[in-house]
This record gives C-alpha cells, structure tokens and sequence, in this order.
C-alpha cells in the first residue's frame, strides 16, 4: 500500500503550484498527471500581474523571465468605419512592478515549476499516472485509485486528495458538492494564424458580422479565438476549409494581404465554453480547487490565474496542519470560505460581458465597424483616456492576490 501526505490529482498550473508550496512547507505530496508530458496547445498561456508576482515571491522572477514570451501591455479595438485602432485598456498604467500580461506557453511554465519542485526532497511527480477513481471509506475520501502507463493499477493513500484536475474531474461526480452550471452563448475556435512584423502588436479584439475574434500576438504568429454562437461549430466546418479563411480575411482586413490562414480544419480546435462551479469545494478527505471546482469562461483570459491564486491559498491554509498531522475539516472548509467571493464576483462579470457584449455581438447588434452604437463603457473609454486603467486594473486585481506559505526548514 501507498501513502503520501497530500495526493494532487492532475499536474496543470494549481497543482504544480499547490505541489511546489506544500513541498516548500515540508508536506509530503504527490501529484498525478495522466499525460507523458505538458505539450497540450491552446491551454490557458496569459500569466497575469498576480501570478507573476507569485514567481518573484518564490525566487523564480528570472528564471521565469528566460522563458520564451510576449508581453502584452495594451487591449486595443478597431473602432469605426475606418477600423482605428483604439486602446481600451493600458496595463503601463498600474502603479505595481508587473505592469503586463505575458504570454508564456503553458508547458514551458509547467517544467519550470515541476523542475523547481523536485529539488525538494517530499515532491514526487508521477507522470502517464491517471486517477481512475477516489478511495471512499467510512464517510471519507482517503485517497486515488490509479493506472500507470504499463497499465498497472494502485491505490496511493492520503491523509488529502486535492482535485486539479479541472473541469472533467472525476471529483465533479460526487453529489454532494453539487455541481450548479450556467448558461453560455458561445463556444470558442482557437487556431494559429501567422503575424507579420508591420501587423497589430497586443490583444486586439474585432467585432464584424455576427464574429468576435480576438487576436494575441505572439511574436510570429496570432493565437486566434473565433467566438461563435453555442453549438454552431458542426455547421461551419460542414463547408471547406477556404471558405473559413475567406470569411477571416474579411473579419480581419490586414490578413487580406496573400499570407497563408489556417491549412484544414484539423488545425481549428473548438472549445465548448461552459461556466460552472460547485456548491461545495470539499468532503471529508477531498478538496476541489481551479476548474474542478469552477469553470470559467475564458472571457478575460483569468482561469489559469484564478486556479494559481486557489492553490496558494490552499497551500498557506493546508501546510502547517498536514506537516503537524492535526488537519482538520476546518482547514479545508476555510479555503472555500476564503476564494468564493472571488470566483463569484469574476464569474458574475462574465455573465454580464457574456449577456451585454457577447450575445449581442454573435447576433449582429453591436459592430466595432460603425455601422451599431458602441457599448456606452467602450465610448466612455474612448472618449476619456483616464478610464484605460479600469480594464487591466480588473485583470490584476480582479483575483484576489494571495500571499504563499513561508519556506519550512526542520533545522
């Protein structure tokens, strides 16, 4: 039989972060990942101000910073017939050291934090480990059921599970927890387009014909969202894949110039967009944190910051009573306490830009091309430059920061 201290289910950005720190506080930990590796595109690469800081509070600033990036320091929308770009929101302005997004590839921020985690002698990372089900005993979770890549199976033993494993987390199932959906109007396509050194630099966002389509600049080419209307995607890709590239160079005039767009349709992933969270985060034995408790749209680009700032907190909440053996249901209970009003007032944001820009762009009552009124929020940010603040400000601020557990050492 196995056993560790603290058993984290799936190796994204809040378990590696919550394995680092519970590793740093001299918790045993184990974190699972179900995959041979962390190359997975389109995963959640915008690093905000908080977490950013978080890499300078753990003494990996410049190590993070040799990583391949892109700043982004301003959210710019083509306004107007003549498609203007006008910045929105100016990131330059918040009085605080990271001033910026930056734009890193996930898995290259993952091996920083697994390889910064190993150095310490309680982590262990076990990769090609999928969790087939929780080890439920006398009203309590007491650890994982798992298959390895040989297709042995085990039990690995926990004094608590922590479900990271976002938003198809076997964790989800438990009634219990009661798992409360919200309503979407959008799925996401995501695809690569190349970038050209004359092109638009930052997030710029177009809103044409029914299409919301945000671009981020990644050096050498655009990571491109194509916001569609909920369930459409099987009909658009019913056609050729040159009739989808048409339509982008028209949505984006600057791709009008003969480079070549998207290949096939293999290279267009969807995203289903849903936004949920549970009611309950914990049961004796078992925490939820990230998308396994709360799915986020990804208006915003913030997910991957909210389940990072999760994690943290559950790190300073979890660490001295696992390392003293004495953790109890409170402990748990008061990470729940602690991000609820976060994820609450972000999700509830994203309703409203869900119902009062989304909806209304995807039926063709707001056009960035002159031809509709203009939310009265972007004429007011268009018309007083003081207001480009508010925007990055909710970005940066808009997840509560948390403050990590200091380093334990038993000398």
């Amino acid at each position: 039989m196995e056993r560790t201290t603290c058993c984290v289910i799936g190796g994204g950005p809040a378990g590696m972060v919550l394995g680092l720190l519970l590793a740093r506080s001299g918790v045993r930990v184990t974190v699972l990942e179900k995959h041979g590796d962390f190359l997975r595109d389109f995963r959640g690469d915008t690093v905000h101000p908080t977490t950013l800081q978080l890499m300078d509070d753990l003494g990996l600033a410049e190590r993070f910073a040799a990583l391949p990036q892109r700043k982004v320091e301003t959210v710019r929308l083509p306004v107007g017939e003549d498609g203007e770009l006008v910045t929105i929101g100016d990131f330059r302005l918040l009085p605080i050291k990271y001033n910026h997004i930056a734009l890193v590839p996930q898995w290259d921020l993952l091996d920083l934090l697994a390889e910064e985690a190993k150095q310490e002698d309680g982590f262990a990372l076990r990769m090609r480990t999928e969790v087939t089900g929780l080890i439920r005993e006398g009203g309590r979770v007491n650890g994982v059921h798992y298959r390895a890549a040989d297709g042995t199976t085990g039990e690995l033993r926990a004094d608590i599970t922590v479900a990271c494993d976002g938003r198809d987390s076997l964790a989800r199932r438990l009634p219990e927890l009661g798992l409360r959906d919200f309503p979407t109007p959008m799925d996401v396509r995501w695809f690569r387009v190349p970038r050209r050194e004359d092109d638009p630099s930052g997030l710029v966002g177009l809103v044409r014909d029914r299409t919301f389509t945000a671009l981020i600049d990644r050096g050498d080419y655009y990571q491109t969202a194509s916001i569609i209307a909920k369930d459409t995607d099987a009909d658009g890709r019913s056609g050729p894949i040159e009739e989808f590239n048409r339509r982008l160079r028209h949505l984006v005039p600057w791709f009008d110039d003969g480079r070549e767009l998207v290949g096939e349709w293999a290279d267009v992933k969807l995203l289903h967009v849903t936004l949920d969270r549970l009611r309950k985060w914990h049961v004796p034995g078992l925490l939820c944190i990230g998308d396994a408790a709360h799915a986020m749209s990804p208006v915003g680009g913030i997910g991957i910051n909210l389940a990072v700032q999760d994690a943290v907190a559950a790190a300073r909440h979890l660490a001295r009573p696992l390392r003293e053996g004495r953790l109890r249901r409170r402990h748990v209970a008061a990470i729940q306490r602690r991000r609820w009003p976060t994820t609450v007032l972000i999700q509830d944001l994203q309703k409203v830009l869900h119902r009062n820009v989304v909806e209304p762009a995807l039926r063709g009552a707001i056009d960035f091309g002159g031809r509709t009124r203009l939310p009265r929020p972007i004429r007011l940010i268009t018309r007083l430059p003081a207001l480009r603040v508010l925007p990055p400000y909710l970005l940066a601020y808009g997840a509560l920061r948390e403050r990590p557990p200091a380093r334990w050492s038993s000398r």
